[in-house]
């Protein structure tokens, strides 16, 4: 089984996970460090990303793209 689990890395390098576990006994983990940084997405993209999207998704926009889409 696996389970994804968010933690917080001390500076002395204690694990400190954010939920309980239980475990039948010691197991393998990946830890893997993320930035400091919270990435806060704008209100304002996510609602103006369906208008724009109408924009996108014409077939002229296609054409006028498509020399980005050709193979090598």
């Amino acid at each position: 089984m696996m389970k994804a689990i968010e933690a917080v890395i001390d500076a002395s390098g204690q694990v400190h996970l954010k939920e309980n576990i239980r475990l039948c006994g010691p197991r393998r983990a990946i830890v893997t460090i993320l930035d400091d940084e919270v990435t806060v997405v704008d209100e304002t993209v996510l609602l103006s990303e369906r208008v724009l999207a109408l924009d996108w998704d014409r077939p002229e926009e296609d054409e006028a793209w498509s020399h980005l889409q050709q193979e090598p």
